[in-house]
């Protein structure tokens, strides 16, 4: 388990400070396999997953759900057969928090116990 995957989620408002650059570009190091998108006015993580079927996909998902419920942060997931993308970013904020950084890397745990990985 990663540092990161281990560090605790905060509360997170709509005035919270987003990731600075130098923070940004220090947590992207700790999950290498996630991407920055941009879209509208704001940065989000994204990473796509794929797997053997649509079962270990949907199964994939749920477990991502699981986590998240437990933060009580969520991610998108679009689901289709044998791929899911997941996608972080903090709404109320409407861009990265620490959070997010901290679920990426706790989604990437989930993937690395999943079955039907490809």
């Amino acid at each position: 388990m990663t540092a990161l995957a281990q560090a605790q989620c905060e509360a997170c408002r709509a005035d919270a400070p987003k990731v600075s650059d130098e923070e940004l570009a220090e947590l992207i190091r700790e999950i290498p396999d996630w991407n920055i998108e941009v879209r509208g006015d704001h940065m989000e993580l994204e990473r796509v997953f794929l797997f053997r079927n649509f079962r270990h996909a949907l199964a994939f998902t749920n477990a991502v759900g699981a986590i998240a419920e437990e933060v009580g942060h969520h991610p998108a997931l679009l689901t289709e057969w044998g791929k899911v993308t997941v996608t972080w970013w903090s709404h109320e904020m409407r861009g990265l928090h620490r959070n997010d950084f901290i679920m990426a890397a706790r989604t990437d745990q989930v993937a690395s116990n999943a079955e039907g990985r490809k």
